[in-house]
């Protein structure tokens, strides 16, 4: 993380292994032509989304310190976020899934520090201020999305991923990167964007991740909130596109009610959807998120669970029934003939915690090889460890120097002597240690006495398994950067003198000097070098604007031409429409 960074007291809560995905946002790197990139798409936006975005948009853009003119810093829109318990942080580009959620619930606002390029001005598949200050920051002025952000973060960062997930995020990240790429070559795009579309058609079963990431989508990027007939957009992804604003309202996008079936919709970020779901309001956001979390291994552990932990090949935890919770990779889960998961198997770091807090004596240096404990009721035994008093447990031979055998349901064998045991503020037994301890199941060793210590997990059913660890301070290296950077655009000579021009024209509407000499020089320098540059165009047309100059009518007969360009048409259009309704 760079040392340049000034945390305040919202940044101050992030755990350390978020720290990584943090970078300076590099303002000084923005060319004079991106602020008029920035400036273009956002007064369009707020010129048509003040009638259809819902309406704590405009708002929010006022509370959140969002300025017109100009691309923001952090530090400008932290010391205006601060006031409504947010912050903002600059990251490069798309972070992994479980990352980006978990800063949302900390109230930290990610916001790619990129901006799009003028050939991506109304829409980009890669994550960039635009979509992130001017979509995303708004809203959250709203205190009741703004608690459903947050708890999507809290609940969302939880979701267990499939080892392809992971895959899917990179290949995503570098999709996006190379179309936003002005450098990039064709072959590598249609190679990764290949990749992508292979992938999707082979992910097997929707992960928790996936599904989550999907309402994600489907509401905090693409929400439309009212009715069907009525739709107001709230979503940042429709907030920050020019184009898709406008798409997105019309009847060539169905319009589908709100509910937990956004889960399994998947999405395509490269096109333009062809369907969004319309939530009531607010409320309703919340409601069919804790429908969700019911449905997740957070919530209802089980053997399921801890299947989902193993199949994601990911950091992991699972917490028992006396509130011991043990974080890992897990590996290996035993059953009986029920079906009941009897044995865990972790291989690797491990540690053990209680309410989110390491246990003492029990991380990741001390469990360095591994954990496993099996689960359940001891047999012929109604009474679970767990519920025992003292007296119960000394009667079963569990005290402290008592040589002891413990045989579970599921024929998980136990055979050592007592140590000693942990117990919750409550009193509950949740770990009890042995010296010299066989465990077996059947004729198989799951545990030899020379291994050292055994540590036993007690608990009669796992009642919650979820991604990442129990306390965030266990482990040093959670979630990974990834090695694909986004591509910094290296400017001919040529760009780098049409960015002065652009840096020229800014300079004479910040001095209210519409210098009529000068600019016509700059317009000759266009006209010759660089003719399909309709932005500054249009940037000196406003400043000469009612001016009943030839100069205003040659630049205007030049837009007219260009618009024959079909890609620049509608651009231009509602460059000039706006011209023509602020003067």
């Amino acid at each position: 993380m760079p040392k340049t960074i000034n945390f305040n007291n919202v940044t101050k809560r992030l755990p350390k292994h978020l720290h990584q995905f943090i970078v300076k946002q590099p303002y000084e790197n923005y060319t004079a032509q991106n602020q008029a990139v920035w400036r273009y798409v956002m007064r369009m936006n707020i010129d048509y989304l003040s009638n259809v975005a819902h309406e704590s948009y405009i708002e929010g853009l006022k509370k959140t310190g969002i300025s017109v003119d100009e691309i923001p810093k952090m530090e400008g829109m932290n010391r205006i976020l601060k006031d409504i318990g947010w912050a903002a942080v600059s990251v490069d580009g798309f972070i992994p899934p479980n990352a980006f959620m978990e800063f949302q619930a900390y109230n930290v606002l990610v916001i790619a520090s990129d901006i799009r390029t003028l050939e991506h001005i109304e829409y980009t598949p890669a994550p960039d201020i635009i979509h992130e200050a001017a979509g995303h920051a708004p809203i959250i002025a709203n205190p009741e999305y703004a608690e459903y952000l947050r708890r999507f973060g809290e609940i969302g960062c939880k979701a267990i991923s499939s080892a392809k997930d992971f895959e899917m995020y990179e290949a995503i990240r570098l999709l996006s990167i190379l179309k936003e790429d002005p450098n990039s070559n064709t072959k590598d795009v249609n190679k990764a964007q290949k990749s992508v579309e292979d992938l999707q058609n082979n992910m097997g079963e929707l992960s928790e991740m996936a599904q989550i990431r999907n309402l994600h989508w489907w509401t905090v990027e693409y929400g439309l909130i009212g009715t069907l007939e009525n739709s107001k957009i709230y979503g940042a992804g429709l907030l920050s596109s020019i184009s898709e604003s406008k798409w997105c309202l019309t009847n060539e996008v169905k319009k589908i009610p709100y509910s937990i079936e956004a889960a399994i919709q998947n999405f395509d970020i490269t096109k333009l959807q062809p369907q969004l779901f319309v939530t009531p309001n607010f409320a309703h956001l919340s409601f069919v998120l804790e429908e969700f979390a019911n449905k997740m291994a957070l919530r209802k552990g089980g053997l399921k669970g801890v299947q989902k932990l193993i199949n994601s090949q990911n950091l992991g935890t699972i917490e028992l029934s006396t509130g011991i919770q043990i974080s890992g990779t897990f590996t290996n889960v035993i059953v009986d003939e029920n079906n009941k998961p009897v044995y865990f198997q972790i291989i690797g770091p491990t540690a053990l915690a209680s309410r989110d807090k390491e246990l003492i004596g029990h991380g990741i240096e001390y469990h360095a090889e591994g954990f496993g404990s099996p689960i359940g009721k001891l047999k012929g035994i109604n009474l679970a460890i767990e519920d025992m008093f003292p007296k119960d447990l000394e009667v079963y031979g569990i005290y402290e120097g008592k040589k002891t055998t413990l045989l579970f349901e599921g024929n998980i064998k136990v055979e050592g002597e007592v140590i000693t045991g942990k117990r919750d503020l409550k009193g509950k037994i949740m770990l009890i240690s042995f010296k010299n301890c066989t465990v077996t199941h059947n004729n198989t060793m799951l545990f030899k006495p020379e291994w050292g210590i055994y540590d036993m997990a007690v608990g009669k059913e796992i009642i919650s398994a979820f991604s990442g660890p129990a306390s965030v301070s266990s482990f040093k290296n959670i979630g990974k950067v990834s090695e694909e950077k986004t591509h910094k655009i290296e400017y001919s000579p040529k760009e780098l003198k049409l960015h002065k021009l652009y840096k020229t024209v800014a300079e004479i509407r910040r001095d209210r000097i519409a210098i009529i000499e000068k600019l016509a020089l700059i317009f000759i320098n266009l006209e010759k070098n660089y003719p399909s540059d309709w932005l500054l165009t249009l940037e000196i047309y406003e400043l000469v604007y009612n001016s009943n100059t030839d100069f205003e009518l040659k630049i205007k007969n030049y837009l007219t031409q260009l618009k024959q360009i079909k890609k620049y048409s509608q651009l231009i259009d509602n460059g000039l429409n706006l011209i023509s309704k602020n003067n």
